[in-house]
């Protein structure tokens, strides 16, 4: 049994495929893997995916996703509320004020890099 409304299965699923490549150590937008799937205004639907991905295998690294202005909007959706820049922070990227910093040069545009 899925835990997830069949007619939403497959958005996630692509959701959760474009998470995982992200590079370690840079960002996304919910907005920007939105757009890449072709759903401009999914942003708060890839939110959902996100918050369903610690039940993913293999791992999405749902931490790596923030929200257009670089800030940390689904910390809360974490096994604690600082794990999210806990996992950032182990990868390099500076946080002040549950705001990435310098998320101009860290963000991983998918409609860019997947580019074919």
């Amino acid at each position: 049994m899925s835990l997830l409304p069949d007619k939403n299965a497959d958005f996630f699923a692509n959701v959760w495929q474009v998470a995982r490549l992200i590079p370690y150590g840079r960002v996304t937008s919910y907005g920007a893997i939105a757009a890449y799937l072709g759903a401009k205004s999914g942003a708060r639907m890839v939110g959902w995916a996100m918050n369903l991905s610690h039940l993913q295998n293999p791992p999405v690294p749902a931490h790596r996703v923030v929200n257009r202005n670089g800030q940390l909007s689904g910390k809360m959706h974490f096994a604690t509320p600082t794990q999210m820049e806990e996992n950032l922070t182990a990868e390099g990227v500076q946080i002040h004020n549950n705001t990435v910093q310098n998320f101009e040069a860290l963000f991983w545009d998918p409609a860019t890099e997947l580019a074919l």
